[in-house]
């Protein structure tokens, strides 16, 4: 069987000196050290070979990289817990430690081996490029903020060489199956590869719609399913992009509210009115004149991912506050470029999941139509990316429905800046009675282990370590 191994991907066959071609289907997996890069006490690494084309089984293969946290207590062992923190484009190898850091419950770690991975396309699994220089890949991802038409204009000019540079790398070839339908089908290889009849599974964020599409795939392989800050059954499209421009005005007031209690030390008003009109005073200044490296756009990417979590709003009215008065930063407070491999993955699958809009002028119209819905973060959002210049997807949608067992447990934040609400709604009526969905009175991004209400942490450690889920949708007040 040919492998898809170009130069630039050879480095990636091989985890750790853990041969790909010693993890076959249905076999049981090598487990050795885990690359350098890769932190976790624990954590132990392999890899498997699957279809690049699962319409051609037995065509070209590529690698998918693996990792092991073995279950705490083998004799309440009760399967594998498949784990994955969204992006798409992020690394998974040591997400399976980075949970037990944030205080994944003993009962969870003695019930389950949990198993990373890095998706298809990603850190070790054959990583795809896009040949990005720093600022293109900044841009491919948060393109300047537009004011206007023309703005969007110069942005499309921008979006269409990164896609051209996609589109004709060393790994082109590659970029139309990075999607997450054939994640979720390596997810289902990783299940076969482990010999387990059947899969849990517990993702975050983007996590939440490969997990959605995966048990849509694989009903009857899917053991207990936990959906945390969902997309909506449509999944990573324009829509979704746009709808953080809601989630965005949803979750300042509760970073206004910080900001605003301690006006002596941040300077940035004593009301949440007055912080309100702190952001677009201190956006517009920095597009008009950078500080320290950080432009408007900058400044608004970095409040909106530090509005994820509640324990950096502090930290972020600190930030406004040196930026606003020109005191230094830390040299880490900024976004920073990214990697290639991120960037790359990130538009493979955002772009190749689904259809966007082609026409400039629609992204023009949506910019100015977010402008009056969204102020704060609504024109950026609705702005053009790459995904306008790509090709069509190579394969319908896959249509998240009620069929299949009554599994999947979903639990969301009530003020989510970045998958709000509605969305996790609509999946919540595509999945019917076969989801129950946990809502917690509280802001960020990631509920569980990630902030403290304990309603619906204790909801998620109970249904992966007993199988006891809600009867019925249940709302955890703050």
């Amino acid at each position: 069987m040919k492998k898809i191994l170009p130069a630039a991907l050879a480095a990636a066959a091989v985890v750790a000196g853990v041969s790909a071609a010693g993890a076959a289907e249905g076999t049981s997996m090598a487990w050795g050290p885990c690359p350098a890069d890769v932190t976790g006490p624990g954590l132990r690494c392999s890899t498997l070979d699957v279809p690049l084309d699962y319409h051609h089984p037995d065509g070209p293969k590529i690698t998918v990289a693996l990792s092991r946290l073995a279950s705490a207590n083998p004799a309440k062992r009760r399967g594998v817990l498949l784990v994955n923190q969204g992006g798409p484009g992020l690394t998974g190898l040591d997400f399976p430690a980075a949970l037990v850091t944030a205080g994944l419950p003993q009962p969870v770690r003695d019930a389950y081996d949990v198993i990373g991975f890095d998706p298809r396309g990603v850190g070790h699994s054959n990583p795809v490029t896009c040949d990005m220089t720093p600022e293109q890949t900044a841009q491919s991802v948060n393109p300047p903020f537009p004011y206007g038409p023309a703005d969007v204009t110069k942005a499309a000019e921008a979006a269409k060489v990164v896609a051209r540079q996609c589109t004709t790398s060393e790994t082109a070839a590659v970029l139309p199956f990075i999607t997450t339908a054939n994640t979720a089908r390596d997810m289902d290889r990783i299940r076969t590869a482990l010999n387990e009849p059947k899969l849990s599974y517990y993702g975050d964020s983007y996590g939440t719609y490969l997990g959605a599409v995966y048990t849509t795939l694989f009903p009857e392989r899917s053991d207990r399913i936990v959906l945390d800050s969902s997309l909506g059954p449509e999944g990573y499209d324009a829509d979704a992009l746009r709808s953080q421009a809601l989630g965005f005005e949803i979750r300042f007031p509760d970073f206004a509210k910080v900001a605003a209690a301690d006006p002596a030390q941040y300077g940035l008003g004593a009301t949440p009115a007055a912080v309100r009109a702190k952001y677009f005073e201190l956006a517009e200044r920095l597009d008009r004149t950078p500080v320290q490296g950080y432009d408007g756009t900058t400044f608004r990417t970095i409040t909106a991912a530090l509005l994820r979590s509640d324990v950096t709003l502090a930290p972020l009215a600190k930030l406004w506050h040196k930026l606003d008065v020109n005191e230094p930063v830390p040299a880490d407070a900024g976004s920073g470029a990214g990697s290639d491999n991120f960037a790359a993955s990130y538009l493979a699958v955002v772009c190749g999941d689904s259809r966007w809009p082609e026409a400039v002028g629609t992204y023009q119209r949506n910019v100015a139509v977010d402008r009056v819905r969204y102020p704060m973060y609504g024109p950026y959002a609705a702005n053009i990316r790459p995904c306008a210049y790509w090709p069509s997807p190579a394969e319908p949608r896959v249509r998240i429905t009620g069929h299949g067992p009554a599994n999947v447990l979903m639990l969301q934040n009530l003020r989510d800046p970045a998958t709000p609400m509605p969305g996790a709604l609509r999946l919540r009526a595509a999945f019917g009675d076969r989801a129950r969905l946990v809502t917690a009175d509280q802001g960020g991004h990631v509920a569980y282990l990630n902030g403290a209400n304990q309603c619906g942490n204790n909801a998620v450690s109970d249904y992966l370590a007993t199988g006891n889920r809600p009867a019925h949708d249940t709302f955890c007040r703050a």
